[in-house]
């Protein structure tokens, strides 16, 4: 018997449960397909614009995307609360719950432009703009339905913050402008972490239309649109009234859309080392930057045509960099504005000789008051000369180093010898490039050579931290990389001797320019040929050098250290803040002692006879090193010379006695000081004359010469009729060798084996004529010139 009992159907809730699922599972599928087939175009994040930063966020240079876009990064987290609160009440308040399409806004939007016949509201989310802004989406129908797939798109692959960083990153505000950051910087020149709600409110309503709403362009729309803005936080209650009213008070005021441009050649440095960057943050203060830079600008203006300018300051305690200035104006072609002179090597002239005398001090060959001999000297065929040609005779080691003379360096050099000195200098930084197959050699003292400033920066920070000098740094983990370059004791030394520089000394600055607020150890150089101006200074805490000339290297006449470079030097050490640096103190191994000229050794071991000048020098590590032999010990003896002489103080040589002999002492100075010593001086250092019958010795190897053609308190006087300079031609007899001639501690030339030298008087008044041979002997005698107008200029300062 057959069941004819009918089977139950589904309910009708269970079908379309069935084929819900059905449907979910096929769109599901769907979307998996099509987001397979489409995948998101999403910013490839390790390429476009890169933002190079000072160290407090502040940008100093953007470099633009291949299509010329300027955007800096920047994250949610970074931006205002203020601008986060703006933009989501205005532009889409139910971002965070939302999938990415709002239905409602959606409905509301196509109502209001049925309604009013033209768009009223988009109903586009956030994350439909994102999807609009990372691909072009035609304002259509199908497009919106694009819109909506890439937006759904987003809220399956990535999170709201990271939909919310790309809207922030991305979107335009005009230009080439993209990104709140870049439009912060851009319109308002401030960080948009620093936001005011009126700010916040017009950089939210900006992207709705762009070029409409350019605040530096359209101020009033701006103004109203932002206002609308404002209204809509104060009704939704995300701000007070009053907080509204008072941003709706602020006006509206753009700079002119600019790119910042700050340091720009080491922003190009540090783009060059780090291509893929997108944010390089730096050490430079940017503050300080804009000063010095405003500083260099206003002094350029009154240097040579096609002059450029070098500035770097470095701050003691760390090397890092706080002002980077590479040239004087940037991309000005007459300036060869695109050559960083920071890194560009050039020749030092005299800024190296800190480094030497430190280095004499630590091989205990000098202390800070030994006596070198500022005089014409023949080193191997090498016959260097000062600045002015002028020469000083006896100086200290503090007065050599502080007028920057160059033969006491020079004679230095020689002592401690050329290549152990460009190591010591390698070894603490400092590298010198020498031409190609050339060793080193003196004239690298005088700047023979050719370094980076700052590889002088750094090496010049030594004289601040006990002897240790290091690579400055531009980006904070950047290695400083710090290097024994001097002893703590050799340092201080150094750097009081340079802070010490008296303000009458030829070449400092003029009474009133130096910087009375900041104790600066400063010295200058100058290049052959005045190529390069330079000027290096150390405070507590700051290192700071300076450079001036012309990139391509031709002469700037009249330009040098003391003059050009070094009022620019004392401009920024004033700008710079003074505190937070730290004064070293006297170290242990220095002390302060009394010492004898021409001795040179310590005044309390010296009888008072032998101490012709006391000086009060800084010793290091109890060292007293004499005075320097001469080079020529067969041609002079100098220092502390034992003699034996009769009753009447005559001397007895070899094989000579008499009844009644004793020993003499006598401190003789260098034998080519000799010219400038007074007369006091002179007879105390003086050989006394033989006795008779005593047969000659060597002590008095030095043959006399005598000045012809020039007799002692002659007045010279022009011809009648004659008009111009005097002319008077000399010559000396007795000297089998080389004679210098030096009219008032000037070289004027020299001549050999008897010759004649004829000199051009062209100032009236008392002069002396002085020729001093190499073997010590000199003569000198004063004369005077009368009728003649003073056609001369003061002399021109010596290097520095």
């Amino acid at each position: 018997m057959t069941d004819i009992t009918p089977k139950p159907r589904p309910s009708t809730f269970k079908r379309w449960l069935r084929t819900t699922a059905a449907i979910l599972v096929a769109l599901s599928l769907a979307a998996l397909i099509l987001d397979r087939l489409f995948p998101l175009p999403l910013p490839v994040p390790d390429t476009g614009s890169t933002v190079v930063l000072a160290r407090d966020g502040t940008p100093l240079r953007a470099f633009a995307d291949r299509d010329g876009v300027w955007r800096y990064p920047t994250t949610t987290t970074r931006v205002s609360p203020l601008y986060r609160q703006a933009l989501l009440a205005y532009e889409d308040r139910w971002f965070y719950r939302h999938p990415g399409v709002n239905p409602y806004a959606l409905l509301r939007g196509a109502v209001q432009g049925a309604l009013h016949g033209h768009v009223i509201s988009g109903g586009s989310t956030l994350t439909m703009q994102v999807a609009r802004i990372i691909e072009p989406i035609p304002h259509t129908f199908g497009g919106k339905f694009r819109q909506i797939f890439r937006a759904l798109q987003l809220e399956a692959h990535l999170d709201k913050t990271q939909i919310l960083d790309l809207y922030l990153n991305h979107a335009p505000f005009g230009g080439t402008i993209e990104g709140v950051e870049a439009a912060s910087w851009a319109y308002l020149g401030k960080s948009a972490s620093r936001l005011s709600r009126a700010e916040a409110a017009l950089l939210a309503v900006l992207p709705q239309a762009p070029s409409r709403l350019r605040p530096d362009r359209h101020p009033e729309a701006a103004r109203a649109a932002r206002d609308k803005v404002l209204h809509r936080l104060r009704d939704e209650g995300v701000w007070t009234p009053r907080q509204v009213d008072d941003a709706a008070i602020e006006p509206v005021v753009a700079r002119s859309l600019r790119a910042p441009l700050a340091a720009a050649l080491l922003a190009e440095r540090l783009h060059q080392q780090h291509p893929r960057a997108r944010r390089i943050v730096t050490t430079i203060d940017a503050n300080l930057q804009r000063a010095a830079e405003d500083h260099v600008a206003s002094y350029l203006a009154r240097l040579p045509p096609r002059s450029s300018v070098a500035v770097l300051a470095v701050e003691n305690s760390t090397l890092e960099a706080s002002v980077y200035i590479g040239t004087g104006e940037f991309a000005d072609p007459e300036r060869a504005g695109h050559v960083d002179m920071v890194r560009a090597p050039r020749s030092p002239g005299s800024t190296l000789k800190p480094f030497l005398y430190g280095l004499a001090l630590d091989d205990g060959l000098v202390t800070s008051e030994s006596l070198l001999v500022d005089a014409p000297q023949d080193f191997g065929g090498y016959h260097p000369g000062n600045f002015d040609e002028a020469f000083s005779g006896p100086v200290s080691v503090s007065e050599a180093l502080q007028r920057s003379l160059n033969v006491p360096a020079v004679d230095m050099l020689d002592r401690v010898g050329p290549n152990r000195f460009v190591a010591r200098l390698a070894s603490g930084g400092v590298d010198l490039q020498l031409p190609d197959g050339a060793r080193p050699n003196l004239s690298i003292i005088l700047g023979g050579t050719a370094t980076k400033l700052e590889d002088l920066v750094g090496g010049y920070s030594t004289f601040a931290n006990g002897g240790i000098a290091g690579a400055p740094r531009y980006t904070p983990d950047q290695p400083a990389r710090p290097r024994r370059l001097l002893s703590p004791g050799a340092a201080w030394i150094i750097r009081d001797i340079l802070a010490s520089n008296p303000a009458d000394v030829e070449g400092a600055p003029l009474e009133g320019t130096i910087n009375r607020h900041v104790a600066v150890a400063w010295k200058t150089g100058t290049s052959y040929g005045y190529r390069d101006a330079w000027a290096i200074g150390v405070t507590d805490r700051w290192t700071v050098g300076v450079w001036i000339g012309r990139p391509d290297g031709t002469p700037s006449p009249g330009q040098y250290g003391a003059v050009t470079a070094l009022p620019l030097l004392f401009q920024l050490t004033d700008m710079l803040p003074a505190r937070g640096g730290v004064h070293a103190p006297r170290p242990a191994s220095v002390r302060a002692v009394d010492i004898c000229w021409p001795l040179g050794q310590s005044a309390a071991a010296t009888d008072t006879s032998l101490c012709r000048q006391r000086r009060t020098a800084w010793s290091l590590d109890g060292a007293l090193p004499p005075t320097f032999a001469e080079r020529d010990p067969g041609a002079w003896m100098s220092g502390r010379v034992e003699l034996r002489v009769d009753e009447k103080n005559r001397r007895l040589s070899a094989g000579c006695h008499a009844p009644h002999e004793h020993r003499l002492t006598l401190a003789r100075w260098p034998a080519l000081a000799t010219p400038w010593l007074d007369a006091a001086d002179r007879a105390a250092s003086a050989l006394p004359a033989l006795a008779p019958g005593c047969a000659p010795d060597s002590l008095a190897i030095a043959v006399p010469i005598r000045i012809s053609g020039l007799r002692e308190g002659s007045l010279l006087r022009q011809a009648p009729n004659g008009n111009g300079p005097l002319r008077v031609t000399v010559h000396a007899l007795g000297a089998p060798g080389t004679v210098q001639w030096l009219l008032d501690g000037r070289l004027q030339g020299s001549t050999s084996a008897g010759g004649t030298i004829a000199l051009t008087l062209t100032r009236p008044g008392h002069h002396a004529l002085t020729a001093l041979s190499q073997d010590g002997a000199w003569a000198s005698v004063g004369f005077a010139v009368a009728g003649l107008p003073d056609v001369v200029s003061r002399p021109v300062p010596p290097v520095r």
